[in-house]
């Protein structure tokens, strides 16, 4: 988990900047993506390894069980997943209405197959594979590539990991361009309207949580929990799609006032009251985690109350996090250093990457005696250090520099 991130349009260096609140974010989301994968291996309540096919597959979401487990990462990946993977689609959607104006439908579509629909192939068919490897041998598997091929093609999916968020953002990218191909002035009367956030951050907020609880609540409701759509390699959260199309929307909306303008204006009211907005999220998140709780303790209330209060918790305690998390950036970030910019420039190889190395690393690291918490931080600083150095490495290829 994004994602995650240059799958979003880049700027000239002129709006370096303007835009390096942005580039931050995105750099920091990268980050919460590789922690998130390198610290389920050792969450409190991950399930025992199984035979490899059995249902349900859970090991496309714990590669590697380790028996040594920390406690605190089941708090940070249920926070983590409460509004990461949101905010990636929201801060994907920022430069597109610039990259429509700029390239029109047709070249912007070009550009994001190129951007996204080869690397998906690419984290799909080998990096998926790759990874999950590690997960073969857990379950009992035999130390072989042909007996390992035959069951991964026997599966009645193909878990593509990580990279499902790139066909997710690609197909909302075709929406967006199919929306200004329908409605040429809607982008730019979206924009004049965001204009506004920047001094009204509060009315922005509460339209993005109208719109995602629109989106969310109502189809969680008839869809069992959890619910993965699964069709070949493309696999996306059922019950979230919606979802995320607004944040995916609402990033269009906020970035067609510009980038540094708007709800993005580093002058703004939101980065102006950073403080209040890190306050706002305490209840929501509260709230969320214990009906989370609650939805799994022995005598649980009806699904219905769960899953109305649970959704409604979970949609502000996700626009609350994501406002927190931008205004704080907005509010502090002016200017980024050379690691700042080396992080930056391959966060999006990093994303794509980083997941053979958290499945390894935590593979490797099984006969070790080290404990939950310190192999997890292990894992996580090595697939940071190994994923930036694969990047570096990869941009150097003409076509894979083009595409990272």
């Amino acid at each position: 988990m994004h994602a995650p991130l240059k799958p979003l349009e880049t700027t000239a260096s002129g709006d370096s900047a303007r835009n390096a609140p942005i580039g931050a974010v995105r750099a920091f989301l990268t980050l919460l993506v590789i922690a998130h994968h390198a610290v389920l291996t050792y969450h409190p309540f991950a399930p025992p390894p199984k035979a490899f096919a059995a249902p349900p597959i859970l090991w496309t979401a714990f590669p590697v069980v380790d028996p040594q487990k920390f406690g605190g990462f089941g708090l940070l990946t249920l926070v983590n997943d409460i509004f990461f993977m949101s905010l990636m689609f929201l801060v994907s959607g920022l430069f597109v209405a610039e990259s429509l104006r700029a390239r029109g439908a047709g070249g912007f579509l070009k550009s994001r197959a190129l951007r996204l629909g080869a690397p998906f192939v690419i984290g799909a068919g080998l990096l998926a594979p790759l990874a999950y490897y590690p997960a073969w041998l857990q379950s009992g598997g035999a130390p072989s590539l042909a007996a390992y091929a035959d069951a991964w093609t026997s599966l009645p999916f193909w878990p593509s990991g990580p990279a499902w968020f790139l066909w997710v953002l690609l197909a909302f990218g075709a929406i967006a361009a199919a929306l200004d191909g329908l409605f040429p002035r809607l982008i730019p009367t979206l924009g004049r309207w965001t204009q506004g956030a920047a001094r009204r951050p509060g009315r922005a907020f509460l339209l993005l949580v109208a719109a995602s609880a629109l989106a969310y609540v109502p189809l969680n409701m008839v869809l069992p929990f959890g619910h993965w759509t699964m069709e070949g390699p493309f696999l996306v959260q059922t019950g979230r799609t919606g979802h995320y199309l607004v944040y995916f929307l609402a990033g269009l909306a906020f970035g067609a006032a510009g980038v540094g303008q708007g709800l993005t204006d580093p002058r703004g009211a939101l980065p102006r009251r950073w403080w209040a907005w890190q306050v706002l999220p305490v209840p929501a998140v509260i709230a969320a985690v214990a009906v989370f709780m609650i939805a799994f303790s022995p005598n649980p209330p009806p699904r219905l109350v769960l899953d109305l209060v649970g959704g409604l918790a979970f949609v502000i305690a996700c626009a609350s996090l994501s406002f927190a998390v931008l205004a704080v950036f907005l509010r502090f970030v002016r200017q980024i250093g050379p690691v700042g910019r080396s992080l930056q420039a391959n966060a999006y190889g990093m994303y794509l990457t980083h997941y053979v190395f958290t499945a390894w690393l935590g593979w490797l690291l099984l006969p070790q005696a080290w404990g939950g918490l310190a192999k997890g931080l292990a894992v996580f600083g090595g697939a940071v250090v190994l994923s930036w150095l694969t990047t570096i490495v990869l941009r150097r290829m003409p076509l894979l520099g083009r595409i990272l």
